[in-house]
């Protein structure tokens, strides 16, 4: 039996350097950014994980194998000679008679050597590189003491072995005492050339195992292809059809499960066309509605327009009794008068067909002339010089304009100001016109639909004078001109400001500037 487990002083092959930190970086980067690149990853670390154990089993296995094949036939060996030889030796051989049996039991074609000790000298076979000197203390211990659970009788001496390394290279070290009294005799067997075995076969399991790395990553490219392909064809789809092609379908060949997928996505896609239809086809008969409503109200308007006109006329010499009716008749008939061109014009930019005539003016002359046309000058305060040109459409600008100022003063308070000034960036010139009141602003949970049709701040209150439409229709303007109209409270907290931004150059239809 061993007197100790076998002992290995080669270097540990496992030891690499640390990876640098800007290759780590690149490679978290590449593993996060690539769906290829996680799946490579994945199928190679799976597959050199099972190389790297198959072939450190296969090497543990061989190498047991080697090294018991040759310590079983060595130690064998050892014994065989020992036995013919000592039947030859005297009961108290000399150093001569030990020199000798040394050189016997060395003959042997195993090229092992042998060291003999008693207790007047000691000896070793011709050429030998080591004496009994090197022999481990733990194996010279249990080769003079009686081995007592040993399969031999009680009494007589085992075969002790160890594997040491001497020198940096393996070796076996076998011991025995052939006699109760006799000599202790010891082998040094050379593990060398199994060593370099076992080396040459960790080498070839090592290429072994790059190779079946270097397949895993070829096999999982190839599959990583054909998973991504109609992933790819999928995810072009998927543009297409939030482009509004809603006609896009996908080819299925397959019953895997990206075969159902694409099954999935035409069946989506063919609801979600049916269901755009739909309401494209509402969405059209609505508009249509409105239109055709708009026209066969404005030609009885025009009629109770004219005869409200006289019947204001004559309010002041009416009965008192029936002058207020007269007076709120012709101003509902103003007001609806009002609502149907706002809605005409509503469902001119919805059609698409709203012109615009484009003139250059200048802002402060047309700003003037809003506010004047309206009985407004005593109650704002322009800031407008003159020269700053700007080519717009003056009437739809005008009401812009006249809606902005119209609701400051309605919903806002005094004082109620208009500032008019140029500004440049990256995107070219602009003109930017802010209307600001002193009223108590805009509720933050208000801000964000002041802009959307038919919107009014006070739920209570849907019967107002106004249709809800006006902030709309001056948002429609101002985008066919290519600028914007934002609202925001002041920074003072002190009423709100509404911020017209127009291109002092407006865009075309196919997006040039003119």
């Amino acid at each position: 039996m061993p007197a100790s487990a076998p002992q290995d002083d080669r270097p540990d092959r496992t030891d690499r350097p640390a990876a640098h930190p800007r290759a780590r970086r690149l490679a978290g980067r590449l593993r996060l950014t690539s769906l290829r690149i996680r799946m490579i990853a994945v199928c190679s670390v799976v597959a050199l994980a099972a190389a790297v154990s198959s072939s450190g089993i296969a090497y543990w296995l061989n190498r047991d194998a080697v090294l018991k094949r040759t310590q079983d036939t060595a130690l064998a060996d050892f014994r065989n000679q020992l036995d013919r030889t000592v039947t030859a030796m005297p009961l108290q051989p000399s150093c001569q008679d030990l020199q000798v049996a040394a050189n016997v039991v060395a003959s042997t074609g195993l090229r092992y050597d042998v060291a003999m000790t008693s207790p007047t000298c000691t000896v070793s076979s011709l050429h030998a590189q080591y004496t009994a000197a090197v022999v481990p203390a733990v194996l010279k211990q249990q080769v003079e003491q009686p081995c007592m659970h040993c399969t031999t009788s009680p009494g007589q001496y085992h075969l002790f072995w160890q594997r040491v390394n001497l020198n940096g290279v393996p070796y076996l070290i076998g011991g025995t005492k052939v006699l109760p009294d006799g000599p202790t005799a010891y082998m040094f067997k050379s593990l060398d050339d199994e060593q370099r075995d076992l080396d040459s076969l960790a080498w070839s399991l090592g290429i072994a195992t790059l190779l079946a790395l270097v397949g895993a990553a070829l096999l999982a490219q190839a599959a990583a292809a054909t998973v991504l392909k109609p992933v790819a064809r999928l995810a072009e789809a998927a543009r297409r059809l939030g482009e509004g092609n809603l006609d896009t379908r996908l080819d299925v060949t397959g019953q895997d499960e990206l075969a159902e997928l694409s099954r999935t996505f035409n069946h989506t896609a063919a609801a979600l066309e049916a269901q755009v239809d739909e309401l494209s086809a509402r969405e059209h008969a609505s508009r249509r509605f409105v239109a055709d409503m708009s026209h066969e109200l404005r030609t009885p308007l025009t009629a109770m327009t004219a005869v409200t006109d006289i019947l204001e006329d004559e309010a002041d010499s009416l009965d008192p009794m029936i002058e207020p009716a007269v007076r709120l008749v012709v101003s509902e008939t103003r007001r609806l008068t009002e609502l149907v061109e706002n809605l005409m014009e509503v469902t001119r930019f919805d059609a698409g067909t709203a012109k615009v005539v484009i003139d250059e003016i200048d802002i402060a002359d047309l700003i003037t002339s809003t506010i004047d046309a309206r009985a407004w000058l005593d109650a704002v305060e322009l800031d407008a010089p003159r020269g700053l040109l700007v080519r717009v459409d003056p009437r739809r600008i005008d009401v812009v304009l006249a809606n902005l100022i119209g609701n400051a003063l309605k919903h806002g308070g005094s004082p109620v100001r208009v500032r008019a000034r140029e500004e440049s960036d990256a995107g070219g010139e602009w003109l930017v016109v802010e209307v600001a009141d002193g009223g108590p602003g805009i509720p933050e949970d208000v801000l964000p639909h002041v802009f959307d049709r038919f919107f009014k701040a006070d739920a209570s209150r849907r019967r107002s004078e106004g249709s809800g439409l006006g902030l709309s229709i001056a948002m429609e303007n101002v985008r066919i001109h290519g600028g914007t109209i934002t609202a925001a409270n002041a920074a003072n907290g002190v009423g709100a400001v509404f911020t017209l931004r127009l291109p002092k150059t407006p865009p075309t239809k196919d997006g040039s500037t003119e």
